[in-house]
């Protein structure tokens, strides 16, 4: 899957991948990922970037966002966020019902992904995400284009950390009509997404890719 409003950006390229049609997902986290890894590293290849530059936080369902100045080979720890300005590097988070928050200033070239859930919602990580890239990289809110990818929502979820999203973006300075989402529900179509709650927790991950390629 692809979104309109980054897919008009140039010197960005993006992806969300969708549920894997044959591959077993009904086992813990770990193990799908690492069954799910070969498949979604072929994904960054296909957007145009190599496979070692694909960068990963832990997710841990905080707020932590960390600045990333060259690869990683391994997940960042103790971080559900990413942020960026180099090209070449591709910024990969995974959810199952969560959000995951593109961020993409094409004035300056900084470009972020955040894991935005109901924890990570709460302790607004989406707007701490904006003032680190206005601090690192000089990003103006007024430039930002944010996208929400599919999540879950009410009446599924209790908790509509969509709007609580979108909120935090309003408040931090982002103009109205830069903030896009599908309003696409991940519970609601097992067919294309994997749902931690409707799956109970064994489930596949979708990956949320944003690279800058020059």
């Amino acid at each position: 899957m692809t979104f309109p409003a980054l897919e008009a950006l140039p010197g960005f390229e993006h992806r969300f991948t969708l549920r894997h049609p044959s591959i077993d997902v009904d086992e813990e986290r770990a193990v799908v990922v690492s069954r799910l890894w070969d498949w979604h590293r072929s994904q960054a290849e296909e957007i145009g970037f190599s496979s070692t530059a694909l960068c990963i936080a832990e997710q841990v369902h905080g707020r932590e966002v960390a600045v990333l100045t060259s690869p990683a080979s391994e997940a960042i720890p103790g971080t559900d966020g990413l942020i960026s300005n180099v090209p070449g590097l591709l910024i990969g988070i995974y959810v199952a019902d969560c959000c995951a928050v593109y961020l993409a200033d094409p004035r300056s070239g900084a470009f972020g992904v955040v894991h935005s859930g109901k924890k990570g919602s709460e302790m607004g990580i989406t707007a701490h995400a904006i003032d680190k890239m206005q601090q690192h990289f000089g990003t103006r809110p007024e430039d930002l284009c944010i996208q929400l990818s599919p999540c879950i929502r009410p009446p599924a979820y209790e908790v509509d950390f969509a709007a609580q999203i979108r909120q935090q973006a309003l408040q931090a300075g982002v103009p109205p009509e830069q903030i896009h989402d599908t309003g696409l529900c991940t519970s609601l179509d097992l067919h294309r997404f994997y749902s931690y709650r409707m799956e109970k927790g064994r489930t596949g991950r979708m990956l949320a890719l944003l690279g800058r390629t020059v």
